[in-house]
């Protein structure tokens, strides 16, 4: 597994990220229990199997919605 911290630009409203934090549930590859939005300061946080699903589709997924991705960090948990 991996773990991942996307940076977004600024999130507008709490709707906004539950959008996302549902869109990114429903990917396979995603541990749906690790997905965490941080509204405050405009991140998600979430588990995912590298073998499955690359960052590039999560950020592709979260894009889709109308939401820049800044930044993400990938960690080997």
């Amino acid at each position: 597994m991996q773990k991942a911290i996307i940076q977004l630009e600024t999130l507008t409203c709490p709707s906004c990220g539950q959008k996302i934090e549902n869109a990114v549930k429903s990917l396979n590859g995603v541990d749906k229990q690790s997905v965490k939005v941080l509204f405050n300061s405009s991140k998600v946080k979430l588990d995912f199997d590298l073998k499955i699903l690359s960052i590039e589709k999560i950020e592709k997924a979260i894009s889709a919605l109308g939401y820049e991705v800044k930044k993400s960090q990938v960690k080997e948990i």
